[in-house]
């Protein structure tokens, strides 16, 4: 019996976690843009955030790793990923849900992109392929000229390059700090960035009994979709989770169409298999390079 069907069972079990999380994510954004504006979302989020991190650090008695150790690394990541996030919020506003979905999986190439720059990493030939056909995925879905370029879909492809920039600090950061610990000031931090933000204009709207609910999702499935991911990668390779990563989408489109009438556009779903080709090229290669380094110790 192949040992590995339970494994990739429960890493399919996380995920399916995590595309429920993000999708409850984008509709819990929609509906709140009616009252409140993207910074109220992410300092409302955020105290959702503490609460969550603190009661989990409380229980596992974790509180000695939160330390200010490299605290202007923790800085410039979570003002790279508040800027992502409210640039992803407003997008879910504006365009079809799907379209933000398919712009938002070229994170991954912009991480390839910016490695190198950023860590140092070596840019292969595989790499760049898997770039090049990323962008041209980028193009199909926003077809510049074809149609006007919207704030919308900059705001989502913007997001896409901002996540990457929080996901290279993070891999920094790990060197460094705990999960607890960087989860901990993730939170503070952009409390405060959306506090700052959102009293800029002297205006900050209560949450509502109408608003609440959504406000407490938001900040819970934010949380939990990144868990989800973060146990299904522990337990699968890549090469597996990346393709139930990419069940999102479908599965956006059609939450899409049923609650906001949003239309199957194909040159959305067209582009983002085109994007989700180059990563996964990029992983199958990442992959089998990883195996070619561990062999000689398999055999011996």
């Amino acid at each position: 019996m192949d040992s590995s069907k339970p494994q990739i069972g429960k890493a399919a079990l996380w995920m399916t976690g995590a595309i429920a999380s993000f999708s409850s994510m984008a509709i819990a954004g929609r509906e709140l843009s009616v009252t409140h504006d993207t910074f109220e979302i992410m300092f409302y989020r955020s105290l959702v955030g503490i609460c969550v991190v603190a009661l989990v650090l409380s229980v596992t008695g974790k509180w000695h790793q939160v330390s200010t150790h490299r605290l202007g690394l923790h800085g410039v990541r979570n003002l790279m990923h508040f800027t992502g996030q409210n640039l992803w919020f407003y997008a879910v506003t504006v365009i079809p849900l799907a379209q933000v979905f398919a712009l938002e999986f070229t994170q991954p190439i912009w991480v390839i992109l910016l490695s190198p720059l950023l860590l140092k990493e070596r840019l292969t030939p595989v790499r760049v392929l898997s770039a090049m056909i990323g962008f041209a995925g980028i193009l199909i879905v926003a077809r510049p000229g074809a149609v006007p370029l919207s704030a919308g879909v900059l705001a989502a492809a913007l997001s896409a390059v901002f996540f990457a920039l929080t996901t290279i600090s993070t891999k920094t950061l790990t060197r460094f700090a705990s999960i607890g610990c960087i989860m901990f000031w993730l939170t503070v931090m952009q409390a405060v960035l959306g506090l700052i933000a959102a009293g800029i204009d002297g205006q900050i709207a209560l949450p509502t009994l109408a608003t609440a609910p959504f406000l407490i999702l938001v900040g819970l499935a934010g949380l939990l979709a990144h868990y989800c991911i973060t146990n299904a990668l522990a337990i699968a390779p890549a090469t597996i989770v990346v393709p139930f990563d990419f069940a999102r989408l479908p599965t956006i489109a059609v939450v899409g169409m049923i609650l906001y009438h949003e239309p199957l556009d194909h040159w959305t779903l067209l582009g983002a298999v085109v994007i989700f080709s180059g990563i996964f090229m990029n992983v199958q290669a990442e992959n089998r390079n990883s195996l070619a380094t561990d062999s000689p110790h398999n055999h011996q």
